[in-house]
């Protein structure tokens, strides 16, 4: 009989698997054994002392039976054409690095680019009013000409709606999933699902034929969040998971708009409680947030690179040079992202930038982002 063959990307699949482990564990024992397959290497006495970690979890890993599973699912994944993106490869969406909660492994299916220049998540009720219908299409309208990618949770009511009118007017858009990706939940969107994956598709941290728990639900909504540069409410009641989207949005230093809707509306409470508790800026139009994200048009865009932008950085420190050769580079970058590019602790960082911003270099934006003159 062969034996498995523990490549990283497997081991990676099997502590995924592992009972009482999650991403922010599978990070801990990474970081402490150096790689996935040494932390199936390492022996009792060694994961033991690993912070956080404890006997039942470590017996777990030594008994190794997660991994003919993993590799069989890897395998599977490979057969059917479903990207795996590991937290520690290129392919790996680059606004959910940073944070400390992302996701080990992403599950994806269709044709999309992670690193979009722009990414606006629409959430909201699943029992959406017309209005919210209405305000939903206008918004995926208007933002039309920037290219956005959008980014919903395939659910009923405004999720749906988003991803339908991406899909007409052209724009790409991920549907953020809470069960495998082979399970399209619910099944009454599996067209629009197939559709998306010609100019979108579907993503998941789930293994393959996993159910729709609720429990999954709200851990969905923070990669919703984390693939996000801003957060777009439409409609939603006093509690729901819209809600826990922005509670995400607010820990990863996303900007948040809730539309507002009347008062005495149901379907209308929460958004009007988010506005009034200054969790969420009031939405209007998409003008009221491509300036606060320093977003222009792409023929503005393709015009000739200001003279500014060609500077030379001598005169500035190693450390001053690196940071601004990285915003010439990305422009408006969010200061987690600038962290985890440029290995500096984000206290000397802030440091770094303020100085920068009193000589003239650079000018901080809402969200914590950061851009040149």
């Amino acid at each position: 009989m062969n034996q498995t063959p523990e490549t990283e990307e497997i081991c990676i699949l099997a502590l995924m698997r592992t009972p009482g482990v999650g991403s922010v564990t599978i990070r801990q024992l990474i970081s402490y054994c150096g790689s996935a397959k040494n932390v199936f290497k390492a022996d009792y006495k060694k994961l033991i002392r690993i912070p956080g970690v404890g006997e039942k979890v470590v017996k777990a890993i030594l008994t190794k039976y997660q991994m003919s599973d993993a590799a069989a699912e890897f395998e599977n994944c490979r057969k059917l054409g479903i990207g795996l993106h590991f937290f520690t490869d290129s392919t790996y969406p680059l606004r959910l690095k940073p944070l400390y909660d992302a996701p080990i492994a992403l599950y994806s299916k269709g044709n999309f680019n992670f690193n979009a220049g722009r990414a606006v998540g629409i959430v909201g009720t699943r029992q959406v009013s017309e209005y919210g219908k209405s305000v939903t299409e206008s918004i995926i309208r208007e933002l039309q000409p920037y290219n956005a990618l959008i980014v919903s949770g395939l659910a009923y009511g405004v999720d749906i709606v988003a991803h339908r009118a991406s899909l007409q007017h052209n724009l790409q858009t991920i549907g953020v999933m809470a069960s495998g990706i082979d399970v399209i939940y619910p099944a009454a969107h599996k067209k629009t699902a197939l559709d998306m994956q010609h100019n979108g598709g579907l993503v998941t941290e789930n293994p393959l034929e996993t159910k729709p728990d609720f429990m999954r639900f709200p851990a969905r909504n923070r990669i919703i969040a984390g693939l996000s540069d801003v957060v777009i409410v439409i409609e939603s009641g006093k509690k729901g998971g819209s809600l826990i989207t922005v509670e995400f949005a607010q820990n990863y230093h996303r900007e948040v708009y809730a539309v507002p809707g009347m008062i005495g509306n149901t379907q209308s409470e929460g958004c009007n409680g988010l506005i009034r508790d200054h969790k969420a800026s009031i939405f209007t139009s998409v003008d009221d947030f491509i300036n606060a994200l320093g977003w222009v048009l792409e023929a503005a865009a393709d015009k000739p690179t200001p003279k500014s932008l060609s500077l030379s950085f001598d005169g500035f420190t190693q450390d001053e040079g690196q940071i601004l050769s990285m915003l010439k580079q990305k422009g408006t970058t969010q200061i987690d992202e600038l962290a985890w590019h440029s290995g500096m602790h984000l206290n000397k960082l802030a440091t770094l930038l303020l100085n920068l911003e009193f000589q003239g270099m650079i000018k901080s934006l809402p969200g914590k982002k950061y851009s040149l003159i």
